[in-house]
Order: structure tokens, then sequence, then C-alpha cells
């Protein structure tokens, strides 16, 4: 089982993620809220795990990472920049030097 866990908001974040990515990783979409149920089903299981949080530089984004703070408060904050935008929009080859710093990611996508 993958001791590192990314969370993204969507669907369109994880397919883009996963094809940067090499090394097996549990993503968890949100889909931009996180509900008492899912904060139960989805965030309370993985607190002893290795947590990554890369969520849009947008206003939703930014009101989910500060819930995802007070939540996982050990949780590592990755970003993309705000000319970006979006992690779907972020082009692969920043996509992977954000991402570099913690996990093993292609070298070409």
């Amino acid at each position: 089982m993958e001791e590192k866990v990314l969370i993204v908001e969507g669907t369109s974040d994880r397919k883009r993620v996963k094809k940067v990515l090499v090394e097996p990783v549990e993503i968890i979409c949100t889909y931009g809220t996180l509900s008492d149920e899912k904060l139960e089903n989805l965030i309370y299981p993985i607190e002893d795990k290795d947590v990554y949080v890369f969520v849009d530089a947008d206003d939703a984004g930014k009101s989910l990472r500060k819930q995802l703070k007070r939540e996982l408060p050990n949780a590592t904050h990755l970003y993309t920049l705000s000319e970006y935008g979006q992690v779907e929009t972020t082009p692969y080859d920043y996509l992977a030097q954000v991402l570099r710093a913690y996990f093993q990611v292609r070298e070409r996508v």
C-alpha cells in the first residue's frame, strides 16, 4: 500500500499528475469541497501517511487548502503558479518540477 497520498481537487488534476509521477501514489480527489462525510472517509484514514496537498491557485483552491491545513496540519502543501491557475492547466514540465522534490517523476511527459 502506498505511504504517500496526494490530495487534488478533481479527476482532471489526478489524470494530469499521474502522467508525471513514476512511483505509485494514492491520489484523492476532493471535488472542491470537504464535507464531514469526506473528512471521515477520505481524510482521517490517511492522517498517519505522508500527505501532500496540490490544489488550484484560485479562490476555491485557497479555501480548500485552508480547510486541509486545519484538518491535516502535518501535510506538505504544493503550489502551482497563479498564472497557471489550476493544476489541470499547469504545464507538465512545471508539474514535474514541483513534484520532483517529494516524488519520483518522469523526465519527459
